[in-house]
């Protein structure tokens, strides 16, 4: 079912690439005779470009993986309260992308901040290649602002870490032993009064022989958030095992090196001007806020352009703006 919905849409955006192709065609001919169409061929022409982005975005994703579901976590790193909000804004950007495009998204474990933000947060997204997507976040992003926890109003610079994992289908059989397992069972934290605050129903795995450590706290049931966890734990292992052959064979993606804080993939400035520029594909957008607001598909297109053939947004050649 998932092959026939992904040929389905594949068929789909070939029927849509041609009626607009055809609705173009059709607007110069009416040009040429002396119809004002300018306007709305200016507009065909957006909608076409956008389009083949959106297939461009598809081709561009050929990993083992990149048709997978993702877990994406997040943590801040130092600076406590300017941080920690600024991982929650993070958080809120990749769910409001999820909204955007339609992808059912889950925190299955959040960690609230002293005062503010979130000391942690994973999320599973659901859908089509959002693994293949959402590889472009991984790393270390930055913030410079006015503080507004500074009575001072002095500028900060924040940074938080995101870190993306395949999401491992059940057609992966991935072998835990028993005795390779600890679980701990405790209470979940959050505001006070609620029914999963008095029972035990959030979960921690620890993988022994590896040190891989998940938990869940989202749901009532601790059934559930053994099942949520448990499925947290086969994509970390998955991925554990895929590093070791990656490591093997010398074939070590440079994403993952980037996961420290002394080297950002994005920076986010909203003092003293406004812009958002990934640091890889050199993409440079002025309005910040739609991008926190979830709109992050042009700043995924170019990194995955980028990744592919190493052009950057500041190449002539490739077309993106800068």
């Amino acid at each position: 079912m998932q092959d026939r919905k992904r040929l389905t849409a594949a068929l789909d955006q070939d029927k849509s690439v041609s009626s607009l192709v055809s609705d173009i065609d059709t607007l110069f001919e009416l040009g040429r005779e002396g119809e004002d169409v300018a306007g709305e061929l200016a507009r065909e022409i957006a909608r076409l470009r956008q389009t083949v982005d959106q297939l461009e975005t598809a081709m561009l994703m050929s990993g083992e993986n990149d048709h997978r579901s993702a877990i994406v976590t997040i943590h801040p790193g130092a600076g406590g309260t300017e941080s920690q909000d600024w991982a929650e804004m993070l958080m809120r950007m990749y769910l409001r992308w999820a909204e955007r495009d339609s992808y059912k998204a889950e925190i299955t474990d959040l960690q609230e901040g002293e005062g503010a933000g979130i000391k942690s947060a994973t999320i599973e997204i659901e859908g089509d290649s959002v693994f293949g997507q959402l590889q472009s976040e991984i790393g270390v992003h930055r913030l410079v602002r006015i503080s507004p926890f500074d009575a001072n109003a002095r500028r900060h610079t924040s940074f938080a870490s995101v870190y993306v994992i395949p999401m491992i289908d059940d057609d992966v059989k991935i072998e835990i032993k028993p005795d390779d397992l600890k679980i701990d069972v405790f209470r979940a934290g959050g505001a006070g009064g609620q029914h999963v605050n008095r029972t035990e129903s959030a979960v921690r795995y620890t993988h022994l022989p590896t040190g891989i450590v998940v938990q869940c706290q989202n749901e009532r049931s601790q059934h559930k958030n053994r099942a949520s966890a448990m499925k947290q734990l086969k994509a970390r292992l998955y991925e554990h095992e895929m590093e070791k052959r990656r490591a093997q064979e010398k074939v070590i993606e440079d994403a993952k090196s980037d996961i420290n804080f002394g080297s950002q993939i994005r920076s986010y400035v909203l003092a003293p001007y406004r812009m958002v520029k990934d640091l890889r594909s050199r993409l440079a957008i002025g309005d910040v806020d739609s991008v926190l607001d979830g709109n992050i598909d042009a700043l995924i297109h170019a990194w995955l352009v980028w990744k592919k053939t190493g052009r950057t947004a500041g190449d002539a050649s490739d077309g993106l703006p800068e």
